[in-house]
């Protein structure tokens, strides 16, 4: 991945959002408070107008930029989640281009710090439930020498999975916990826009 490339994703997880902000917002209107889709909409918004003035050297500067502009832009648990991740996942790519070992180990810090911010983990219906098997299948893919677009691919199917696995679970973390049994039956908010991110990836590694 260069910087041109990891620019394009994040152009690419901004169109994803605007396209798709109803259904996150009908997403968390079920079981949170309504306003994930406008959130990750405005977020993806500022982060393209943040590259977009800015020379970035490296794909670490990319994602770090990224990382800040949600912070600064988003509200409720979304923007420091998504922030922490993309921020703690340029810290070290400190080059023009990286390889898909870099950028898997890279984007395996960026899940550490939204398991760390969110105290969360797999099964307990949050993003970790589509970052988490997204991150295992880029790492198995950069050890056995997959390419960055196969192993791109296989992150956005896993992600998915990870996303519908969401929906029968009981929240355990986020004001969808306070709804107790009847969270169960709502494909989880966050978990979606993480298989939106991932396919995202796909999709600019493949071209489309």
């Amino acid at each position: 991945m260069d910087t041109d490339l990891a620019k394009a994703w994040m152009q690419a997880i901004a169109a994803s959002m605007d396209k798709n902000k109803d259904q996150l917002t009908q997403l968390d209107a079920a079981i949170g408070d309504g306003d994930h889709g406008v959130n990750m909409h405005r977020g993806f918004t500022a982060v393209g107008t943040a590259l977009a003035g800015a020379r970035s050297a490296t794909v670490g500067d990319v994602l770090v930029k990224a990382g800040s502009a949600l912070v600064s832009n988003v509200g409720g648990a979304a923007g420091p989640l998504y922030g922490s991740a993309f921020s703690a996942a340029g810290k070290d790519l400190n080059a023009p281009n990286v390889s898909v070992v870099q950028l898997a180990t890279a984007l395996a810090a960026g899940l550490e710090a939204i398991k760390k911010l969110g105290a969360a983990t797999p099964g307990d219906k949050t993003i970790v439930d589509a970052f988490a098997p997204a991150v295992s299948v880029l790492v198995d893919e950069a050890r056995t020498g997959g390419s960055l677009g196969s192993a791109a691919a296989k992150a956005a199917t896993a992600a998915e999975t990870g996303m519908r696995a969401t929906t029968p679970m009981q929240a355990r973390k986020g004001r969808a916990a306070y709804l107790g049994p009847r969270s169960a039956g709502h494909q989880d908010p966050g978990a979606t826009s993480t298989a939106l991110i991932f396919r995202a990836l796909a999709d600019v590694c493949a071209g489309k």
